[in-house]
């Protein structure tokens, strides 16, 4: 009479397994981001940006979590900002290709960041609406793309931006647009001056 095992029975060395993929890990640093922030206040847009390409202020954090950056003092120009990603599979969503908040993100960074180079020391802005438009897959293997903005128009209280994710070759993998709320100081009342009596 054969053998036979119970459906519960503990694996033995000789039995079939089916070994697990194995696992992926990834470890990243990020520098204090109050650091930067603080140096804000006195500086223009374009220098704060700049500087920060030149590695006198850290990046944000963001940008180390989904591995994208400034590539370099070049890539931050007067109304125009470049942010730039290779694709990794830690970028990847369930049905094998980058995430459509990967682009989002990315897309959002260089569009305010374009914006900011247009604005005084003392202004801040912050995003009103962001609509991404999303036209190829990012993959795996593809190599490096680059998120391109420019600046649309800058008012007292508003700014529009627009921005392209694309590749060496040209091709365009997404768009967007953006409208920011621009935050200037208020302005302090000056006093009014006495006026003399008159007998």
């Amino acid at each position: 009479m054969p053998s036979t095992t119970a459906p519960n029975a503990p694996q033995t060395e000789n039995s079939p397994t089916n070994p697990s993929p194995p696992q992926r890990t990834r470890t990243y640093s990020w520098q204090d981001p109050l650091i930067g922030a603080g140096a804000v206040p006195g500086l223009s847009g374009l220098e704060y940006l700049r500087g920060m390409a030149r590695g006198e202020y850290p990046p944000p954090p963001i940008g180390q979590t989904l591995g994208f950056t400034i590539g370099s003092a070049e890539d931050v120009q007067e109304g125009q900002v470049t942010f730039r990603l290779r694709p990794e599979e830690f970028h990847y969503n369930p049905i094998g290709s980058v995430h459509g908040g990967v682009y989002a993100t990315l897309l959002d960074s260089a569009l305010g960041c374009a914006i900011h180079t247009m604005l005084p020391a003392g202004v801040g802005y912050t995003t009103l609406d962001l609509a991404v438009k999303y036209l190829r897959p990012l993959r795996l293997g593809m190599g490096e793309v680059r998120a391109a903005a420019s600046v649309i128009s800058v008012s007292r209280q508003v700014a529009t931006a627009s921005a392209q994710i694309i590749d060496d070759a040209g091709k365009v993998y997404a768009t967007a647009t953006t409208t920011c709320l621009v935050m200037r100081p208020s302005r302090t009342p000056q006093p009014k001056a006495s006026q003399e009596k008159q007998p």
